[in-house]
């Protein structure tokens, strides 16, 4: 038994976090898998899964590390909680590939938002886990690139290694004990799936535009009319900032983007006052940029 690694996985217990056992020096579950499971134990009723006997029953945690010197693993659905995960390039990778750090923060930068302050960990491959609180009473699943080049995350279906573990190529240690922030709204904006709406099938099509900004136009209007309460506002924002690069340019007027979108706000539930000041700021914001970037 190692003492450090048992106080690192009671002190996960203690936040909250359900813990299961990952192989000595490994990231992966040191837990049975379903073609080898006998049926007994925590088993006896059927097969369960490394996310199913997550614990945080420091009972239980003693005598999973009471035999071997087991990394931890934090089931991240069951814990409530949202990782992102910055990666590093990969050995083989080019010279001058960013890392996920760096992808990370710029896509904070397009977004006009600082890199969210939370508690975080460096990994043993140099990496960064940034942990925040799952928005409550919402779903999310793991993601791979969604967010950029070697950033994932994990939520349900997911787990991540804990700081006091440990591998051959290094440990992972906390590097901000920062209390656990909530996902940015914008965040979980761009992690949710964008469903498309039929109610859209009426959304005007620009006489002037390209085809490519016509189908930005649907695109976005699309989105802002199924985004659900929660993420309605940040959703808005998102699509008048990307519509709005299209004025400058004569592709789209500002009239009728604003037109589009503040009818697709009201499908969504938003007031009309409200849909107006997100609009109008979003807007001036894009144009004002994009308008550089062509001087430029």
């Amino acid at each position: 038994m190692s003492p450090h690694l048992l106080t690192a996985a009671l002190d996960a217990a203690e936040r909250g976090w359900h813990v299961f056992p990952l192989r000595p020096a490994d990231k992966r579950p040191a837990l049975h898998g379903e073609a080898t499971c006998p049926l007994t134990g925590d088993c006896a009723g059927g097969h369960r899964k490394w996310e199913d006997r997550a614990t945080t029953d420091p009972d239980r945690i003693h005598q999973a590390w009471a035999d071997r010197p087991y990394n931890i693993g934090i089931a991240t659905g069951p814990s409530g909680l949202v990782v992102v995960d910055l990666d590093m390039p990969k050995r083989n990778s080019s010279t001058g590939t960013p890392g996920g750090v760096t992808t990370f923060g710029a896509l904070c930068e397009r977004a006009g938002q600082a890199v969210p302050t939370t508690y975080r960990t460096r990994t043993a491959s140099g990496g960064h886990h940034l942990y925040f609180t799952a928005p409550p009473g919402m779903r999310l699943a793991n993601s791979a690139g969604r967010l950029g080049k070697l950033i994932d995350t994990r939520a349900h279906g997911g787990y991540v290694v804990a700081a006091g573990s440990f591998t051959a190529t290094g440990r992972y240690t906390v590097t901000d004990p920062t209390p656990l922030a909530p996902l940015p709204e914008w965040l979980y904006a761009l992690l949710t799936p964008r469903r498309p709406s039929r109610a859209l099938t009426a959304t005007p099509t620009a006489v002037n535009a390209s085809r490519y900004a016509s189908a930005a136009l649907r695109a976005e209007t699309a989105a802002v009319a199924s985004a659900g309460e929660g993420v309605r506002n940040w959703t808005l924002t998102r699509a008048a900032r990307a519509l709005g690069r299209f004025i400058p340019s004569g592709d789209l007027s500002r009239s009728e983007v604003e037109e589009a979108l503040n009818s697709a706000g009201l499908r969504a539930g938003l007031g009309e006052r409200e849909c107006r000041a997100v609009i109008t700021s979003a807007l001036n914001w894009s144009v004002a940029h994009n308008a550089v970037g062509r001087l430029a």
